[in-house]
């Protein structure tokens, strides 16, 4: 597993990650941070305002040239422009022929971050989603053409660190962040409406918002540590005729189920029309 990691993008999402693989003792013994802002540069030990100076740094330290990854973590529409400034790096002898790249970009083919780095690049590409700021992360993990197994190491480790890891096919991707991705709003959704329910049940909306907020962290937790499926929890909690029951058959009769894989079928489909867009 590499030895050194240069992370381009300073920002919340890569501050997670890292804190995560310190906190579980496998950060990468060299790392170098590339991001305009100061005042995000200031969060990490080691840090620099270009990629192209990132790159430089990892060539300095790495024990085998190349071996060093890179870890994207900017905002799709910035990869034109980190990869012109890496030009620079590559066009001096410091990229060397071929550097894995693990790309958090969304929306972002491996085929396209492999092509804006000149073909250079063996891509992994990694969705994760924010519950990975507290730890509790989910992740999907594909290979782009090009990238093996062994070349993910330190992709999977990196995002063990904060949360769970699956890997997919490219083609799933989509997939997976209309559910993994984009999923933490729905649940968002859900509990603005719980707490509006409650405030019109009787409940002070202070206590209204604690009780909403508790219910589903603690809610959430069951489910991800329990080896039930979420049918199951759900009829424990249910008693036939109990106020539970009133209020599922109420958003059975709003067909809740159906409204939701629609929901998660839209977002898919407009992930993978913005990817078109993009030029995938």
């Amino acid at each position: 597993m590499s030895k050194a990691l240069a992370v381009i993008g300073g920002g919340n999402m890569a501050k997670a990650i890292l804190d995560g693989a310190a906190r579980a003792g496998v950060l990468p013994e060299h790392v170098i941070v590339a991001d305009p802002s100061a005042e995000r540069r200031a969060l990490f030990a080691r840090s620099v305002e270009r990629a192209s100076q990132a790159i430089i740094q990892l060539s300095a330290v790495e024990e085998i040239p190349g071996s060093g990854q890179v870890l994207l973590a900017v905002k799709p529409q910035m990869l034109p422009e980190v990869a012109r400034d890496v030009r620079a790096a590559m066009d001096g002898g410091a990229w060397g022929g071929r550097r894995v790249v693990i790309s958090i970009l969304a929306g972002a083919t491996a085929a396209r971050v492999r092509e804006a780095f000149a073909g250079r690049a063996s891509v992994v590409r990694v969705m994760p989603n924010t519950p990975a700021l507290v730890g509790r992360g989910m992740s999907a993990l594909c290979l782009g053409d090009g990238a093996g197994p062994h070349e993910a190491d330190l992709a999977r480790t990196l995002f063990k660190a904060v949360g769970k890891v699956i890997e997919v096919a490219e083609s799933q991707m989509d997939a997976f962040t209309a559910v993994g991705g984009s999923g933490p709003a729905y649940v968002f959704r859900l509990a603005e409406a719980m707490v509006a329910g409650a405030i019109e049940s009787g409940l002070d909306p202070r206590d209204a918002l604690l009780a909403v907020r508790e219910t589903i962290a603690g809610a959430g937790l069951l489910l991800g540590d329990s080896p039930e499926s979420p049918g199951e929890l759900r009829a424990r909690v249910t008693s036939r005729g109990g106020t539970t029951a009133a209020a599922l058959e109420v958003l059975e009769r709003g067909e809740f189920e159906a409204m939701v894989v629609r929901a998660i079928v839209a977002a898919r489909d407009r992930g993978a029309e913005l990817s078109r867009m993009a030029g995938g």
